[in-house]
């Protein structure tokens, strides 16, 4: 079976930086979850169930509307790509506002439901796949797992400089996905018992990476002596 490198940790804690590289290094698919529910968050604020950052809607009008929805993700040039309805929607979800209410999105079992068998699909010939919940609840199978993370301010400083932000309005909103995404009762984010965890506050992004790197290799090399 190809490898799974699954990378857990909280917004703004380089997941999406380092899974790109560690993709593009080894030749695997970069499988980037976060973005699969921002494309439903994108979707049903058009369809008019999320009102302010407020999803108003029961599940079983959640589940209609997404009957509707085809996500899918293709990896090239050692980017994931996302694809709503046939729509290239990459670009359109990027901003600080859609990936709140992706945070939002997330708490409800519907969505996570809907979502858990096309990241599995997404995973089944390997890749880097990186999320809140991969080496818990969507790939607890995982031949390698990690949790990374970083001191809030130092994820603050990361997320006001990549989207062009004031720090303080980053601090806010990482505080408050922070508590969303930690507190929700459906598959909060957590540390998996066997995953290793990085504390990227004082790496550099070639220091995870390459970390993340040798842990692969073992594990490679392991698996290949079974």
């Amino acid at each position: 079976m190809p490898i799974r490198i699954a990378i857990d940790g909280p917004a703004g804690s380089g997941k999406g930086t380092v899974s790109r590289i560690i993709a593009k290094k080894l030749g695997i698919p970069y499988i980037e979850t976060g973005a699969l529910y921002r494309a439903v968050a994108y979707y049903l604020r058009q369809r008019g169930l999320i009102e302010g950052r407020e999803l108003r809607a029961s599940d079983r009008e959640i589940e209609r509307v997404l009957g509707e929805v085809s996500i899918t993700q293709k990896y090239a040039d050692g980017e994931a790509r996302t694809y709503l309805n046939g729509e290239d929607v990459t670009d359109l979800i990027r901003s600080a506002e859609i990936g709140q209410l992706a945070s939002v999105v997330s708490a409800r079992r519907v969505v996570r439901d809907y979502l858990l068998e096309l990241q599995r699909r997404l995973a089944e010939n390997g890749g880097v796949i990186e999320g809140r919940d991969i080496g818990t609840v969507v790939l607890p199978d995982a031949e390698v797992k990690i949790f990374l993370t970083a001191d809030l301010e130092e994820r603050a400083r990361r997320k006001a400089s990549q989207l062009g932000i004031p720090y303080a309005e980053a601090l806010k909103e990482l505080r408050e996905r922070d508590e969303r995404d930690t507190n929700r009762e459906v598959a909060p984010l957590r540390k998996a018992p066997d995953a290793i965890l990085i504390d990227s506050t004082n790496m550099s992004v070639e220091e995870v990476v390459e970390r993340i790197m040798d842990i692969a290799r073992r594990r490679l090399e392991e698996k290949n002596r079974r």
